[in-house]
């Protein structure tokens, strides 16, 4: 019998060649950029860099006459030289707006426009560190303003409605959509279930094998973001919505192979990918409140909602989301404090009603 590889494995395997594949669309001198940064960043950022570059290059062909006759690979370490922040300037006023190689228009926002310009800061600063190019016009660009965006949360009415419609929204369906709504239900309350009640990412709920659930601790075995393995637990309704769906539903069915150890599988039998997760939490919760756009990701930030206000422990947030950084968690969770610091105003009574 075949041993599948494990998801986190797998998942590095096809970034690799897919991190090939993009290298073979840039110019040589980038395979020793890529080389050098690859300790400090994960696989999918290296990904995100590449595109970007090509996207980058494609631009100075399309609007630079010096380029015009080059394609992506052609470049030099001496055309870069030659680049000015202006170059760069008209970079992102194009990242605007623009038509890709597939004839859609594309658009990037404030967030998009600092990633793509985050891109080739590093790439700048990766090159120039080494004396292999005199200066670095990057940082002479500002770095757009990204505008403080409230977090996208569901309520606790709304959550509460959310597990509702999955458990019992099926029940007045008939033909073939009671049929794929019974068959799925129990798998699709657990995986909502576990977002809500744990935190976890997409990605890393999507990992999860059948043996990452420990049941004696109530806990889950998840591999973070840069392959970073930990544990998350989890309390009594993600353990009774774990424990019926793999009794009842995952017990009963012949995974494909490569697919045995997979905790939530497809209705092919397969690994769900993040893609399906994210379609199947939309469409539950488009049907909740037509208001919010959520997402597994919006999940998440319902959970850490939910930890801080009950806890008040910032950091306890932070470890518990997998945060790297306390501070991103705090950014993401000031607007609570705020809260906390009107409530905190209510209590104090001057004088007896």
């Amino acid at each position: 019998m075949a041993t599948s590889i494990p998801y986190s494995k797998q998942i590095n395997i096809e970034n690799t060649e897919r991190l090939r594949d993009l290298l073979a669309t840039l110019p040589p001198f980038c395979k020793e950029y890529f080389r050098g940064i690859e300790p400090r960043t994960s696989a999918r950022t290296r990904i995100n860099y590449a595109y970007d570059l090509r996207l980058f290059f494609l631009f100075l062909i399309s609007a630079n006459p010096t380029f015009k006759t080059y394609d992506t690979t052609k470049f030099t370490l001496d055309d870069i030289e030659k680049l000015e922040s202006v170059d760069i300037e008209e970079y992102l006023e194009h990242l605007k707006l623009y038509e890709g190689s597939n004839g859609k228009m594309h658009t990037n926002d404030a967030r998009g426009l600092q990633r793509k310009l985050s891109s080739l800061r590093s790439f700048y600063h990766y090159f120039n560190k080494r004396q292999l190019l005199k200066s670095n016009p990057s940082i002479l660009v500002d770095m757009p303003k990204l505008h403080d965006k409230e977090i996208i949360r569901l309520d606790y009415d709304e959550i509460a409605d959310l597990l509702d419609l999955v458990e019992h929204g099926g029940d007045s369906l008939t033909g073939m959509k009671k049929v794929y709504y019974d068959k799925n239900k129990i798998r699709n309350l657990a995986i909502i279930t576990l977002f809500l009640g744990t935190g976890i990412r997409v990605s890393e709920c999507v990992g999860l094998d059948l043996d990452d659930i420990d049941f004696k601790n109530n806990r889950i075995k998840i591999v973070r973001k840069g392959g970073k393995e930990d544990f998350v637990y989890f309390g009594n309704e993600v353990e009774e919505a774990l424990t019926n769906y793999i009794e009842v539903n995952r017990n009963a069915i012949t995974p494909k192979t490569g697919h045995e150890n997979a905790l939530f599988l497809s209705i092919q039998r397969s690994r769900m990918t993040p893609r399906a997760m994210e379609n199947l939490v939309t469409e539950y919760a488009s049907q909740v409140t037509t208001l919010k756009h959520i997402t597994p990701h919006k999940l998440r930030s319902t959970y850490g909602t939910s930890l801080y206000r009950e806890t008040g422990d910032i950091y306890l947030v932070a470890e518990v989301l997998g945060h790297n950084d306390v501070n991103t968690t705090k950014k993401h969770y000031a607007a609570l404090d705020e809260e906390r610091k009107r409530a905190a105003a209510k209590v104090v009574k001057l004088r007896e009603p």
